[in-house]
């Protein structure tokens, strides 16, 4: 799989989609109005495409959902779960809600019963959903180099071919991969975002990531 779409034009979006176009994927960025994007495209020496989210999810082999989380549902009603069949759909969302943290704390508007990836697996049933970069920020997604040495990136979905895939993804990009099994495991890894933001929103610190260390 040598294309990815990148549905989501932010940060996040931008940041791995440089991250695919430095290991030779073919890369376009989805945006309702791809014009917004003309200065990323510029920025790549025109090896990095713009498209609408609709034409993004047609071109990539891969996917990856890189929008707010309150939008993400709307997002693959509208790119339509056909579009979406058979791919692999990297995840990178969190349900957060527009309330406030409270003391560092994010608000989510799932429950521990329910993630966001399990939600959007149910719109996209033949799409193969894998959660990854969602607990870390964007300036660490990339090659991040840490006293501790390389960090842990937790995934889960129920495709291990899928999960495989994103592993070697997560090799080339500098971190190490914890598999945490099936989508249902998402419960788990969405609210690791709440803990990695608390040292930012407390201290300011947002140089960090997890590892798990075993014996």
């Amino acid at each position: 799989m040598k294309s990815v779409g990148v549905i989501g034009s932010g940060v996040v979006g931008q940041t791995l989609a440089r991250g695919f176009l430095t290991h030779g994927f073919d890369v376009m960025i989805g945006s309702r109005d791809p014009g917004n994007l003309a200065r990323w495209v510029a920025e790549t020496s025109g090896r990095g495409k713009a498209g609408t989210d609709e034409e993004t999810a047609s071109f990539g082999e891969i996917v990856v959902l890189a929008v707010k989380g309150l939008a993400a549902e709307e997002v693959v009603k509208r790119v339509g779960p056909a579009r979406l069949a058979g791919k692999l759909v990297i995840d990178t969302t969190n349900p957060i809600s527009d309330e406030p943290p409270r003391d560092g704390v994010l608000r989510f508007f799932t429950t521990l019963d329910e993630s966001l990836m399990e939600r959007l697996q149910r719109l996209a049933p033949e799409a193969h959903f894998v959660k990854a970069f969602n607990s870390v920020g964007n300036a660490l997604m990339l090659n991040p180099s840490l006293p501790g040495g390389k960090p842990t990136m937790f995934i889960c979905g129920n495709d291990d071919g899928a999960k495989k895939a994103v592993t070697g993804i997560l090799d080339s990009f500098g971190w190490e991969t914890a598999d945490m099994g099936s989508i249902a495991a998402a419960r788990a890894i969405e609210p690791l975002c709440m803990l990695w933001c608390i040292p930012g929103f407390l201290r300011n610190d947002w140089a960090h990531a997890f590892k798990l260390l075993a014996k």
